[in-house]
């Protein structure tokens, strides 16, 4: 029934299209090559997505399939609703004009009006086709250095000033471009941060993924070292299905993150020290609110030795984590042995947490945001509140990576890829 729907929205908006293209002109050749294209994206898109559901991961081809879909779809959406908002008019000056007699009907108008509308609608669909294609080709590896200094109270001395930058969501089985990885790994170093922090999500599906770009991202340098966590994307859930090859999929996603010179942290803690004073790095496995996604982390384990006073870094893949409240994870009975049963998020953990780093949404990788206006918006943002950037509650921190590669939709529009840099600060007290 769902699929029956979805090919009826589809039809009417493909005719809506049509018909603006039809008032435009009356070439046959035309009209019939925009039924063959139209027909031809479908046919391509339907097809890479089934060979997507048997294999169950994303390739290359899948994703541009997807983009070959999207930039061709979105843009007549907005020929649709200028379309449809005329046709609405006409319909109730029509009905004005049959009531009150007037001399010149509104059927007399209709052809240049329409021709008029559709010019417009055809122009202002223009716009996002032509940001769908910059978003492809150009906008996935527009990447940016986003910096932030935070203060904190309780930092100790021997880390102020303290750097770190954090990267998230690499997706390499989407990487296409190796001078463009090249040149943003070059950036993460110019950053000469004190630590790198990686943020989950490898891979799309399968540890291979990420075999061709390991000499690569093992360039990447930093005094502190370099520590990871494992995102959803990482199990093998998504191409695997028996639990010997998950499990042979997770011994060689761990050995990618040794190979990289990743410190892998499960549900572990790590402590640098200066001059006596401590800060820890905290790595939880993945923890979120859909169920759909593996739930392995425990604030518990990786807390274990921590005392009161200490500065905290979390890193933990899925931002959700930081305040869900429906604790879906207290459900007694899971398929998965490993999954955690007496856990709390972030937010109301007992053991002070200063700041959370994390990623996972991507930014959709489609939004708006300019700072200056302050304006930030993407849809993901009805999914997950926390969906990029800072955000601060009852003086715990979470930071929310935009991402450093891309999935399914293989290119980003208005959202770019980020490399984050966080300098951490003692907040002097005023005597």
């Amino acid at each position: 029934m769902r699929f029956i729907i979805l090919i009826a929205i589809v039809l009417f908006l493909e005719l809506y299209t049509f018909s603006s293209v039809r008032t435009l002109t009356s070439n046959k050749i035309v009209l019939i090559g925009f039924w063959i294209v139209t027909v031809a994206i479908y046919g391509i898109f339907f097809y890479q997505m089934s060979i997507t559901q048997r294999e169950g991961r994303f390739s290359l081809s899948t994703g541009y399939a997807i983009a070959l879909g999207l930039t061709f779809l979105v843009p007549k959406l907005f020929i649709l609703i200028i379309l449809f908002i005329e046709d609405i008019f006409r319909f109730f000056a029509s009905l004005f004009n049959y009531f009150q007699h007037s001399g010149m009907t509104v059927g007399e108008a209709i052809p240049a009006r329409r021709k008029f509308i559709s010019q417009l609608a055809l122009g202002i669909a223009a716009i996002p086709f032509a940001g769908f294609l910059y978003g492809i080709f150009q906008g996935r590896y527009n990447y940016r250095v986003i910096k932030h200094t935070m203060f904190f109270d309780d930092l100790p001395d021997e880390f102020d000033g303290y750097r770190l930058t954090q990267i998230s969501d690499i997706h390499s089985g989407s990487f296409d471009n190796k001078e463009k990885i090249e040149y943003a790994v070059d950036l993460i170093n110019e950053q000469k941060s004190d630590v790198i922090l990686f943020t989950g999500d490898i891979v799309n599906a399968v540890a291979e993924e990420m075999y061709p770009w390991i000499d690569t991202f093992k360039r990447m340098e930093a005094k502190d070292g370099m520590y990871s966590i494992l995102g959803n994307h990482d199990y093998g859930y998504y191409a695997y299905r028996t639990q010997a090859e998950i499990d042979g999929n997770h011994q060689k996603i761990e050995k990618v993150h040794k190979d990289i010179g990743f410190n892998l942290l499960l549900n572990e803690k790590r402590t640098l020290e200066r001059n006596g004073q401590k800060l820890n790095i905290l790595g939880v496995e993945n923890w979120g609110a859909s169920r759909h996604f593996p739930k392995r982390g425990s604030l518990k384990k990786a807390t274990e030795g921590v005392v009161d006073g200490e500065f905290n870094i979390l890193l933990s893949h899925d931002p959700s984590h930081f305040d869900y409240k429906e604790m879906e994870i207290r459900e007694k009975e899971k398929k998965d042995p490993a999954v955690v049963t007496d856990e709390t998020n972030i937010l109301d953990f007992e053991k002070k947490i200063q700041l959370t780093l994390a990623g996972h949404t991507h930014g959709m990788q489609f939004g708006i945001e300019i700072p200056f206006l302050n304006i930030k918006w993407s849809p993901v943002k009805y999914r997950y509140p926390r969906w990029a950037g800072l955000y601060e509650e009852a003086g715990k921190y979470l930071h929310v990576n935009r991402g450093f590669g891309v999935l399914a939709f293989p290119g980003r529009v208005g959202i770019w890829p980020e490399i984050t840099v966080i300098e951490l600060k003692k907040r002097k007290k005023i005597a």
